[in-house]
């Protein structure tokens, strides 16, 4: 039997007044949309019913959870990731994926040559990068473009990455 899937919505930012309110960051595309999918659970898996009391900026929200009434409970979650199951998510259209959907991946080259397995997503500010582990145990840091991803089958459980973009973050040459 496979594990199930979760998706991280957001992570605990902190405290916010004396009844346990709490900042949270969220990964979705609209922030309020993290009380959308009901219940979350943390890596430890603790249930949390959120509602948003409002929207503070566009990737944080105030928010209650029927669990925390003070703000010692509040302040102890900081720093702790937000989780939903992936099948109370909405399907994703053409183009679109969720991160946890690209971890795993098989990597190749345009020639169907393997290259490794996609690691990690990670934003470092800059734009989305994909982590793929190579053969060898390197990790290459490779933009998630079209330039640079031109072809993914997340059903199919494969990635094309362009072996020009894998080799030049190894430090062989430039893309």
């Amino acid at each position: 039997m496979s594990e199930r899937k979760r998706v991280c919505l957001g992570v605990f930012a902190g405290a916010h007044g004396v009844r346990g309110d709490l900042k949270i960051r969220t990964f979705t595309e609209a922030p309020e949309n993290i009380a959308a999918y009901g219940r979350l659970s943390s890596e430890e898996g603790r249930n949390f019913s959120i509602r948003i009391v409002r929207v503070l900026k566009e990737d944080l929200v105030l928010a209650r959870a029927d669990e925390i009434d003070s703000r010692e409970a509040a302040a102890a979650l900081s720093g702790k990731k937000l989780y939903v199951d992936r099948a109370a998510l909405p399907p994703t259209g053409a183009g679109e994926f969720y991160i946890e959907d690209l971890v795993g991946l098989a990597a190749f080259d345009e020639t169907g040559a393997s290259l490794g397995r996609v690691l990690a997503m990670h934003n470092f500010g800059a734009g989305d990068i994909i982590e793929v582990g190579t053969a060898g145990g390197a990790s290459a840091f490779v933009p998630f473009t079209d330039d640079a991803v031109p072809a993914v089958d997340a059903a199919s459980g494969r990635m094309t990455v362009r072996r020009s973009y894998v080799e030049a973050a190894q430090g062989k040459e430039e893309p």
